[in-house]
C-alpha cells in the first residue's frame, strides 16, 4: 500500500508540473526550431501592432501614405535604408560610386539580395520600378520625388519618353542613375518606399501581385504571409533577406482598429504592444510617465480651395487663418504635446549656419482676432458680398479629425461670427475628392518623404498632385525649381526661406500643429525605430 501511495503522489506531481508548464506557455507559439538546450522548444517572438486602417496599397508607387508606409517599409527595401539614427545606409545596394560632378550614382547590388520567392534581385528590377513610378499611366502621387532623375519630369508630364529617363542596368547587379543636378539629400530620398524595386518577372505575369498575401513578393526583413482585408495581416521573418541574421522577431501581427480608445484597451489587455494616446486620457498618462514622445517631420493643416467661393479672396483666407488659435488646439483638443504651427516646414532642419529652419523663418501667420475681423470685412467688400457664401469644412472620418473640426467650427463662430457647416467622409473617397478640388475647406496632413525642407515646400508648386488648393505662383515655382538645382547650400536655403514666405503671404493653407510621435509601448519590446520622416522600422525590433 505504501508503495502504491508513493507512486500515486509521484504521478500527481508530474501531472501538476506538466499543467504549470502548459499554463505558463499558454497563448505563445512554439517555433519549429529547437532552442540551444536541445529538446526545449523556442517560443516565437510575435510583435502585435495596429495599422488603424486597410493599407491603401502595397504597390510601392501607389501606397504613398502612412497607412501603407509603416508596413510596406518592412516587407520591401530600397538601395538604401535609414538606420537607427535616421541616416541613409547601404541596404539592397552594398556600396555605390559617385561621379566627379555629383550627378551620376552607380549602385552595386548585393550578390545575396533575393526576392522572397527565391528569385535573384537585379538592377533591372530597379529600372522597371523607377520608370513605372514616373510613368504617367501609373498615376503615382509620389512621382514628383523622381523629378531629380534626368528625364524623369519630362516622362511623367508626357513631354518625354521612358527611354529618356536616365536609369539603367549596367549589368545584372549594377544600377546607374543620372540626376539633373547634385542633390545632397538623394540617398535619403531613395530610402523612401516609392523607390523600392519591383520583381519585373512577377509584375509582368500578374499586374496585381501586391493585392494579396498569396501573390505578394518582397525583398525586406519580413514576408507578407496572411492578409484578411479590413481585419488584420501578418508578417513572418524573411529567411531569404540578405541581413536575416540581424532580424530578431519571428512574426508581426497587425490589427486594423481605427478607434483610439479601442486601441488603448487592446494595449492594456496585452493584445497590442503599442498604442497611441487617446486625447481624453493624455493628461493622466503623461502624468504617470508612461508616454513616449519622439520627433516627427510633418504637419496637420487645412487647405483652402481657391477655385471656390469665398476663398478665391486672399483677405478672406487670411481672416479664417488668423481666427484659428493653434495654441488652444494643442493644449485643449489634441493634448499630445505637439508644437503649434505658424509655418509649414517642421522644426529639426538645420541650415548651413547651424540654425533651425523653422526658427529662422519664424512665425508666418499668427492668431489675431481683431485683424481677422478687419480682413474678413475688407475681403467681403472686395467681392461685393453683403453676406458670406455658405462655408463647409470637410474632414475624413475619424474621432481625432472630428474634434479638431469641431474646435475650428467654434473658433470661426466666436472669432469671426461665421457659421461653418461640417461634413465628413471615408478616407479613400475624401482623398480622391480633395485632389479633384471638390471641397471649400478641408483637413490635410503631410509627413516628410525625406529629410530636407524642400520636400515640404515642393508640395505647393503649380500642378503638383500634393497641392490640392488651386493656388499657383510663378515666383514660388521658380524658387523651388532653382533650389533643387542649387549646389551652394546657403543660397539654396535662402531660396527656401523666400518660398515659404510667399506661400504664407498668399495663405492657401491654415497650419494647425507639427506632428510628433506620442505612444505607449510594452516594456518587453525594444528596437522599434520611428523615423521622423514618417515610417516605422522593425528590422532591429525585439521582444522578450
Amino acid at each position: 500500500m505504501k508503495k502504491f501511495m508513493t507512486l500515486l503522489v509521484t504521478s500527481l506531481l508530474v501531472f501538476a508540473l506538466a499543467a504549470c508548464t502548459a499554463n505558463k506557455d499558454a497563448g505563445s507559439e512554439p517555433a519549429k526550431d529547437k532552442g540551444k538546450e536541445g529538446s526545449k522548444e523556442k517560443v516565437e517572438k510575435v510583435l502585435n501592432l495596429n495599422n488603424s486602417q486597410e493599407p491603401t496599397s502595397w504597390d510601392p508607387a501607389i501606397g504613398f501614405d502612412a497607412v501603407s508606409w509603416n508596413s510596406l517599409n518592412n516587407i520591401m527595401e530600397g538601395l538604401t535604408r535609414l538606420d537607427q539614427n535616421h541616416e541613409p545606409k547601404a541596404a539592397t545596394a552594398e556600396k555605390w560610386d559617385v561621379s566627379e560632378d555629383g550627378k551620376t550614382y552607380t549602385f552595386h547590388i548585393r550578390d545575396n539580395a533575393k526576392w522572397s520567392n527565391g528569385d535573384n534581385l537585379t538592377a533591372g528590377d530597379f529600372v522597371f520600378a523607377w520608370k513605372r513610378l514616373l510613368d504617367p499611366k501609373t498615376g503615382s502621387s509620389a512621382a514628383f520625388l523622381g523629378y531629380f532623375i534626368e528625364g524623369g519630369e519630362a516622362f511623367n508630364t508626357e513631354q518625354g519618353s521612358s527611354e529618356d529617363v536616365k536609369v539603367k542596368a549596367v549589368d545584372e547587379k549594377t544600377f546607374e542613375v543620372t540626376l539633373t543636378s547634385p542633390q545632397a539629400y538623394f540617398l535619403s530620398v531613395i530610402a523612401n518606399p516609392a523607390f523600392f524595386p519591383i520583381n519585373e518577372k512577377v509584375a509582368t505575369a500578374n499586374p496585381n501581385w501586391f493585392a494579396e498575401a498569396s501573390s505578394f513578393v518582397g525583398n525586406g526583413p519580413f514576408n507578407l504571409t496572411e492578409w484578411n482585408h479590413d481585419s488584420d495581416f501578418t508578417f513572418t521573418k524573411n529567411e531569404k533577406y540578405w541581413d536575416a541574421k540581424n532580424v530578431k522577431l519571428d512574426k508581426v501581427h497587425w490589427a486594423m482598429v481605427d478607434d483610439p480608445n479601442t486601441e488603448y484597451q487592446m494595449y492594456k489587455t496585452g493584445e497590442l504592444d503599442t498604442s497611441d494616446v487617446p486625447a481624453e486620457l493624455a493628461d493622466q498618462l503623461f502624468k504617470d510617465g508612461d508616454v513616449k514622445v519622439e520627433d516627427q517631420a510633418g504637419e496637420y493643416f487645412y487647405r483652402f480651395n481657391l477655385t471656390k467661393e469665398p476663398f478665391q479672396n486672399e483677405n478672406i483666407r487670411k481672416a479664417f487663418a488668423m481666427a484659428v488659435n493653434q495654441k488652444q488646439m494643442v493644449e485643449l483638443v489634441t493634448k499630445n504635446q505637439e508644437k503649434p504651427a505658424y509655418g509649414f516646414v517642421s522644426y529639426g532642419f538645420k541650415d548651413p549656419s547651424g540654425k533651425d529652419f523653422r526658427k529662422t523663418s519664424g512665425d508666418l501667420i499668427k492668431t489675431d482676432v481683431e485683424k481677422a475681423k478687419e480682413l474678413l470685412k475688407k475681403g467681403m467688400e472686395e467681392e461685393k458680398y453683403t453676406q458670406l457664401p455658405e462655408v463647409t469644412l470637410t474632414y475624413s472620418t475619424s474621432d481625432a479629425h472630428k474634434k479638431i473640426a469641431e474646435a475650428l467650427q467654434q473658433m470661426f463662430k466666436e472669432n469671426l461670427g461665421v457659421e461653418v457647416k461640417l461634413a465628413n467622409m471615408e478616407s479613400s473617397v475624401f482623398a480622391t475628392d480633395q485632389k479633384a478640388l471638390k471641397f471649400q475647406l478641408s483637413r490635410s496632413s503631410f509627413l516628410a518623404d525625406y529629410a530636407d525642407p524642400i520636400n515640404f515646400l515642393e508640395n505647393f508648386i503649380t500642378g503638383s498632385p500634393m497641392n490640392r488648393t488651386g493656388w499657383s505662383n510663378a515666383e514660388f515655382d521658380k524658387l523651388i525649381k532653382d533650389a533643387k538645382n542649387e549646389k551652394d547650400e546657403k543660397k539654396r536655403f535662402d531660396m527656401m526661406y523666400q518660398a515659404e514666405k510667399i506661400l504664407f503671404d498668399a495663405a492657401p493653407i491654415i497650419p494647425i500643429h507639427f506632428y510628433n510621435q506620442v505612444y505607449l509601448q510594452n516594456k518587453d519590446v525594444t528596437g522599434i525605430v520611428r523615423h521622423p520622416v514618417g515610417y516605422l522600422e522593425l528590422k532591429w525590433a525585439d521582444k522578450k
